[in-house]
This record gives structure tokens, C-alpha cells and sequence, in this order.
């Protein structure tokens, strides 16, 4: 895995916003993480930013191509890697709750370096 995510064509951006009650959650799953998207083929480097204004969750994956992306957004690496996530908004709804976090994501290719 190389450092320099410029190098890579295709970025994708996840945007994650948390309730506030949720967010320490939130840091532990990522803190904890299973690192399943590291094997992945065409995966490089990512970022996961904590807002300094209380806003979303940014995190940010470099890959070599979108279909290496799609590819992770589709394995069972996938699945694992979020099942605790997934398992924290299935509770919820369980509950008859919102769910403490939602998700979506931008994809983006390197113009410019």
C-alpha cells in the first residue's frame, strides 16, 4: 500500500453523519476496525476524518479504478467489515428507532494532480 493517494485515479468518499449519543460508537468502530478493505485488489490508502465542527464523517478511499471499488462495495470483505455498523442500525430499527447514523458516498476521478 503506497502513501501518496494522489497517485490513484478513483477516490470515494463516504460521508457519515452520526446523533451525537452515537459518536464515540462511531470512533470505536473505526478505531477497532477488521482492516478488510486492505486486501482488497486495487485498494491504496484511506482516510477517515473526524469534522472539527461536529458535522459528517468523512472517509476517504483511494483505489486504482471505480470498478475496483465496486467490486469491494460488493464482497463478503465488504459485509464483515461493516457488520457491526450494520448490526448498531439494525438494532435500532428493531426498536422502532431512527438509525444513530447514516451513510452516503460520492465517487470522484483524479482530474488533476
Amino acid at each position: 500500500m503506497t502513501t501518496n493517494p494522489t497517485e490513484h485515479s478513483f477516490v470515494a468518499i463516504n460521508y457519515i453523519d452520526c446523533d451525537d449519543s452515537y459518536k464515540p460508537r462511531f470512533e470505536e468502530l473505526f478505531s477497532t476496525r477488521a482492516h478488510h478493505i486492505d486486501t482488497m485488489p486495487g485498494f491504496r490508502s484511506m482516510e477517515v476524518l473526524k469534522p472539527a465542527d461536529g458535522s459528517s464523517f468523512l472517509i476517504v478511499s483511494y483505489w486504482d479504478s471505480e470498478a475496483s471499488f465496486k467490486a469491494w462495495t460488493g464482497s463478503e470483505a465488504f459485509r464483515e467489515g461493516h457488520k457491526r455498523g450494520f448490526e448498531d442500525i439494525a438494532k435500532a430499527r428493531q426498536e422502532g428507532k431512527e438509525p444513530p447514523m447514516r451513510s452516503s458516498f460520492k465517487t470522484y476521478s483524479v482530474l488533476a494532480r
